[in-house]
């Protein structure tokens, strides 16, 4: 195999940046990288349909870098100018917004002169932060919340960003986003450079990538995924899930088991229950601090931890190459959500499982999840668990969507039940509106 420099020297990036690859063991770039970063040094905007595991986070680092280099070489660059910022992503999560700046800072360490990386998150002190952003910043790597809270405290600036990276931007268009996302792109200037990352594609991302996207390079891979990560689904009484987990876990042996549950209480309540089962888990939501987040993530990643169960806010936080076991206590609402959750199983190449138990007042929601993600998964039974034929009469019916009033109902009503449906997609089509 050719060293790395040899292979990466081809996509057009430069000697410093190509021996940090080398030191790092990077031997070729994946396809993502291949595709991508010829385009993002051009100046190109990009847009990308890449999984989790594929390398795209140095598919825009290196490049954002490398140009970075290039103004700072030329005195163009805004660092040091006050509280402006050069190069700003922006990610759904704390846990990626870490990851993502901790990448960009060991990719760009052999850089001179230093490349200054801020990241900027919730859960800890702003006033850390405001600190932190002390005579601007070369690249922020941010949550859209946090970011806004800086900026309304004149802590930062965006109207000289030149590059602007939304990574798992599906997420970020997602319910709690939307309206903070739109409010940071009316900040930002015209005329920059977009790079816009995405696993799934729901129908809101055409409006904001046909409006925020010039001309752009389209790329859309899947990775290898796919075809080692195993999907199954098993059947089972909804009073009985609990006991069927816990044996799985036992009987399996399974280490590193990521359990997904839809509410904080239930995954505290579950937390006891296996621990009443003779199983330690650890749980992981947003009423964590982020001290302790961070320590929970850090002991599940070095194999402290074997079992955590966690909300969706998990989904894109945890990165860890070869996660086993991923299972779906309870389905997530979204069925974009869905292949999150089982993307941290099976990455980049690495064989995973992806279990999924269902109870009767799921099975609709679960052919909607298969519907959207173009899936058809047999549905199993485990012995000593076999679901009922028919449901159980404690079995809760699932919560039905608001109706839209019909035509001549009148106007406000039927936005206002409209938005209800899908509040995101109503703030994107106001946004698309200017």
């Amino acid at each position: 195999m050719q060293p790395s420099r040899d292979l990466f020297a081809p996509l057009g990036l430069m000697p410093s940046l190509l021996t940090r690859l080398a030191a790092l063991n990077y031997v070729q770039p994946t396809p993502v990288q291949a595709q991508i970063i010829p385009a993002a040094l051009a100046g190109k905007d990009v847009l990308a349909g890449a999984n989790t595991g594929s390398g795209k986070t140095a598919a825009f680092a290196l490049p954002l870098l490398q140009r970075l280099a290039l103004d700072k070489a030329q005195q163009t660059d805004v660092k040091g100018k006050g509280n402006l910022v050069h190069s700003l992503i922006l990610v759904p999560t704390r846990e990626l917004a870490q990851q993502v700046a901790d990448a960009c800072q060991s990719y760009g360490q052999t850089l001179q002169p230093r490349i200054k990386v801020t990241a900027v998150f919730g859960g800890v002190s702003a006033n850390t932060q405001m600190l932190a952003l002390r005579g601007g910043s070369d690249i922020i790597v941010a949550t859209p919340g946090r970011l806004l809270d800086l900026i309304s405290s004149n802590a930062i600036k965006l109207d000289q960003v030149k590059s602007l990276v939304l990574d798992e931007a599906d997420r970020l268009l997602s319910l709690g986003f939307a309206e903070e996302l739109i409010a940071l792109l009316d900040l930002l200037p015209k005329q920059k450079q977009t790079l816009l990352f995405s696993a799934t594609f729901p129908e809101e991302l055409n409006e904001l990538t046909a409006k925020l996207l010039t001309n752009p390079v389209s790329v859309q891979l899947q990775s290898e995924q796919e075809s080692t990560l195993v999907q199954r689904v098993i059947t089972v009484n909804k009073n009985r899930k609990t006991q069927l987990l816990a044996t799985l876990i036992k009987e399996n042996a399974w280490s590193q088991v990521l359990i997904f549950a839809s509410a904080k209480k239930t995954c505290d309540r579950l937390a006891q229950k296996l621990e009443n089962a003779g199983i330690k888990a650890q749980v992981f939501h947003s009423d964590k601090g982020q001290g302790a987040r961070n320590r929970i993530l850090t002991g599940f990643k070095i194999g402290e931890i074997d079992v955590l169960i966690a909300t969706d806010i998990a989904a894109r936080g945890i990165d860890i190459d070869k996660l086993p076991v991923v299972i779906n206590y309870e389905l997530p609402r979204s069925p974009a959500d869905y292949m999150h959750r089982i993307g941290r199983s099976g990455r980049a190449g690495a064989a995973g499982l992806a279990l999924s138990l269902i109870a009767h007042h799921e099975y609709q929601h679960f052919k909607l999840i298969e519907k959207k993600n173009k899936l058809r998964l047999p549905r199993e039974q485990y012995q000593g668990f076999e679901a009922d034929a028919e449901a159980p009469e404690d079995c809760p019916s699932r919560l039905e969507k608001p109706v839209v009033p019909p035509a001549g109902s009148g106007k406000k009503k039927r936005k206002k039940a409209q938005a209800a449906l899908d509040p995101t997609e109503n703030a994107w089509a106001n946004w698309n509106k200017k």
